[in-house]
């Protein structure tokens, strides 16, 4: 039987977010303890919480919302790529030595997905260099996913590997837990919120095999 892994964070009250982005806010609002007829919660989150997907424009200005990602971008063989605890951004050198051409989607599991579910935000975390994008760009990839909130070097000031992938209609899926899968060759599921013209919606995320 085919293994499942759920890859995706839970969204926790006053869970860790991306400095500056909305806090993750949750509380009852009708509650059968206090005489509800059920229990209903508030939910206050931002577009980019947890585990989520970036669409267009997120950083493109007229970029296409989450509505405008095709399920067959979000669907289908994701290649998962280990790299040593040592990478600190993920070069177009370090993705050379990797098996990619013929992938479609590929996910980076990195030294983030050890601190992926601690409260406190890692500023040094690893990401995916300009270099790194444009290489994906260059071979057709249609989706990157990385382990930790953000993709970008935190705080570039330039944001170009998120404007490489996102200019080319490339999914990003930011905030995955790939702690538990090995390296290898899966079948993802990717299911973002339909929230239409939003620049980011949280989502689930699994993989098969």
């Amino acid at each position: 039987m085919p293994r499942l892994f759920d890859i995706s964070v839970p969204v926790l009250n006053g869970g860790v977010v991306y400095p500056g982005n909305p806090e993750i806010q949750i509380a009852p609002q009708q509650d059968m303890a206090k005489g509800g007829s059920s229990n209903v919660s508030l939910l206050t989150i931002g577009s980019h919480t947890g585990t989520h997907v970036d669409a267009p424009r997120h950083m493109i200005p007229d970029g296409g919302g989450v509505e405008t990602i095709s399920l067959e971008a979000l669907i289908g063989p994701v290649l998962v790529l280990e790299f040593d605890d040592s990478v600190m951004a993920v070069t177009e050198a370090y993705l050379r030595a990797q098996p990619i051409a013929g992938h479609q989607r590929v996910l980076l599991k990195t030294r983030n997905s050890q601190f992926i579910r601690e409260r406190d935000f890692h500023r040094d975390y690893t990401y995916l260099a300009p270099d790194g994008a444009e290489y994906l760009a260059s071979l057709g990839v249609r989706l990157v996913g990385i382990d930790y909130l953000s993709i970008e070097q935190f705080h570039s000031g330039h944001h170009r590997t998120h404007k490489t992938l996102l200019s080319r209609g490339i999914v990003i899926v930011e905030g995955l837990d790939l702690s538990e899968p090995p390296a290898g060759t899966y079948d993802l599921y990717c299911l973002p919120l339909l929230l239409e013209g939003i620049d980011g919606a949280p989502s689930r995320v699994i993989l098969v095999g």
